[in-house]
């Protein structure tokens, strides 16, 4: 499942995140690389524990929580902190897949990575390339989304970004581990809540088949999820 989530920030919360951004030092993004991914990996990140990238993070998981579809859809149990990246004159990320494990540094914190998502902070138009390109898409120049808006994706799966060959594609990205682990079940759990809450819209939420839908909806959670 890929999944588009508009507007987890709106324009004035990208201007704040980018303010603190566009003032801060970018360093090698081989600091977070494992081996195999860091032999295709040319970008720049900001330093993780830096105050740039803590202050930054913190406005992007306060917007994460304040998105339904995001919550919905991720069920998220535990994130890895957002970490903040920079492509630019041809830098790019071959085909890689994500780290199982996240471990956060200096820390026993540790995340296992169900999901991968990206939140884009540059207008598409303001740079050429740097498309994502996920495993099973078809065809290039892959996604670029508007600033504020996030994709959600499998961490399993084979991706990459391609070379920025004008501008700069800033973006936030970071990985959930789920309540639900199993993708199938994470699915149909989504579409389950979509239904209930688009029945809410049109007949009421004290409607007998909507309190039996919202009922199946968190039996079935309750024997999938792992907290």
């Amino acid at each position: 499942m890929m999944l588009k989530i508009p507007d987890v920030l709106d324009g004035e919360g990208v201007a704040r995140v980018r303010a603190i951004l566009d003032k801060a030092e970018w360093v090698d993004g081989n600091v977070t690389s494992g081996v195999q991914s860091g032999i295709v990996k040319d970008n720049l990140q900001l330093p993780e524990m830096g105050d740039a990238a803590q202050a930054a993070g913190k406005l992007v998981l306060e917007a994460l929580g304040r998105s339904p579809l995001f919550m919905a859809a991720a069920l998220p149990h535990k994130l890895y902190p957002p970490l903040f990246n920079r492509y630019a004159g041809g830098g790019h990320f071959g085909d890689h897949i994500d780290n199982a494990i996240r471990i956060r540094r200096g820390s026993d914190y540790r995340v296992r990575s169900d999901l991968s998502a990206t939140l884009f902070l540059a207008d598409p138009d303001s740079y050429d390339g740097g498309g994502l390109v996920v495993e099973g898409m078809v065809g290039e120049p892959g996604i670029k989304l508007p600033a504020g808006h996030l994709i959600l994706y499998p961490a399993t799966t084979v991706h990459r970004v391609l070379p920025v060959t004008r501008g700069a594609r800033i973006a936030s990205f970071f990985w959930i581990q789920s309540m639900v682990r199993d993708l199938g079940e994470r699915s149909l759990l989504l579409d389950l809540d979509r239904t209930v809450q688009n029945m809410v819209a049109k007949i009421g939420n004290d409607d007998a088949d909507v309190v039996r839908l919202t009922g199946l909806y968190h039996n079935l959670l309750r024997r999938w999820a792992d907290v």
